[in-house]
């Protein structure tokens, strides 16, 4: 009879504390001196998209077990400060890329085209220089990194990527979406006008371009909220939530020249069954092991419901896919994951008994159970 193993289990955030209604998106990174930073949106008077929102964080030294005050990162007012996208770079600086809009800037309005380009999607940077526990002033690059004729935009979420193999080692490649304006009868609405782009630094976030977009409005992908990890090979593998004609729920794409461009757009990945909802991925590097290490997936694993928070694992680099840990069978929607040590892995997801929000709660997995 084989024994049930426990895993050890936090809960940073959770709703109706600490002057929040409601705490949403997840990120997750760790420092060069092993503290765990785990980012939300801390949603003031609801659980809404839009609104009073801050960018807010929590620390733990302790590879997540315990966690520090809530500490706010970035506020806008009473508009929002959201989805966060965290990298740890180089000489231990965490980069943070963010997104602003104004109070009254729902989605639907922004893409209708009714909100102006001033109260609408704006791009912001800021960093750490002493693990977290500071953060610069945000400073605006959307001239470098939005085309003037998108309408909604998000970064990420999740955490970014710096390249770590190949020509480009070095960069910073933030995941973004967008969306186009319409044509005829079409309101923007509709999901055939989605787009992906990423956002590219080769200067350690000093300056910002934009690599690859992939907007062609077919349906029959529509790339929305899209994450990336690097492959031993040096390739920049993406993985993005779609609700479109494609099969299933997943796309993803390749790049072969650190983020700039797309071998190929994004096609369905129907082998990660998954409703319409964002998801992480992180590479494993495992010198020695078959393809250089495994690459990880996670989300809910059901097609229909946000539930049954399940990680993912792809020994091909994301071409198939098998499960590799299930959490639970509880309500469960967004996620992150970050290495935590040579042996351990971090998940932070959003989940709750009888809500997928009502908390994020934190989750140590040993690496063996994964690979």
């Amino acid at each position: 009879m084989t024994a049930y193993k426990t895993y050890e289990v936090s809960v940073p955030f959770r709703a109706g504390t600490d002057g929040y209604a409601s705490y949403r998106i997840p990120a997750l990174v760790v420092t060069d001196r092993g503290t765990v930073l785990a980012f939300a949106e801390g949603r003031v008077a609801s659980s809404a998209d839009w609104g009073d929102i801050d960018l807010v964080l929590r620390r733990s030294a302790d590879g997540g077990r315990t966690w520090g005050p809530l500490q706010i990162v970035s506020r806008n007012g009473d508009g929002t400060a959201g989805n966060p996208a965290p990298v740890v770079i180089d000489g231990g600086r965490i980069v943070l890329v963010q997104v602003h809009s104004a109070a009254g800037a729902t989605e639907d309005r922004i893409r209708r085209g009714e909100v102006s380009p001033a109260d609408g999607r704006r791009v912001w940077v800021q960093h750490s220089d002493d693990d977290g526990a500071t953060w610069s002033s945000p400073r605006e690059i959307t001239e470098h990194v939005k085309r003037p004729e998108w309408r909604w935009y998000a970064t990420t979420p999740g955490h970014a990527l710096q390249l770590r193999h190949g020509a480009h080692a070095g960069r910073i490649v933030v995941p973004g979406n967008h969306s186009l304006p319409p044509s005829g009868a079409d309101s923007g609405t509709e999901g055939t006008y989605n787009g992906g782009h990423d956002l590219l630094s080769d200067d350690g976030g000093a300056t910002w371009r934009l690599g690859y977009v992939d907007d062609n409005p077919d349906g029959y992908v529509n790339v929305n909220e899209t994450t990336a990890a690097q492959l031993p090979d040096g390739r920049v593998y993406f993985n993005t939530r779609t609700d479109a004609a494609a099969p299933g729920n997943r796309a993803d794409a390749y790049s072969t020249d650190g983020g700039a461009s797309l071998v190929k757009p994004f096609r369905p990945q129907a082998g990660l069954v998954t409703p319409v909802v964002q998801g992480s991925v992180l590479h494993l590097d495992r010198p020695g092991a078959p393809g250089g290490g495994t690459l990880l997936f996670s989300g809910p694993a059901t097609p229909d419901h946000r539930a049954l928070m399940t990680v993912r694992a792809s020994d091909d680099g994301g071409v198939t896919w098998h499960t590799a840990h299930t959490v639970d069978g509880l309500p469960a929607a967004y996620s992150d994951l970050a290495r935590l040590d040579d042996d351990t892995v971090g998940l932070l997801y959003e989940t709750g008994d009888f809500s997928a929000y009502s908390t994020l709660t934190f989750r140590r997995v040993p690496v063996e159970d994964l690979t």
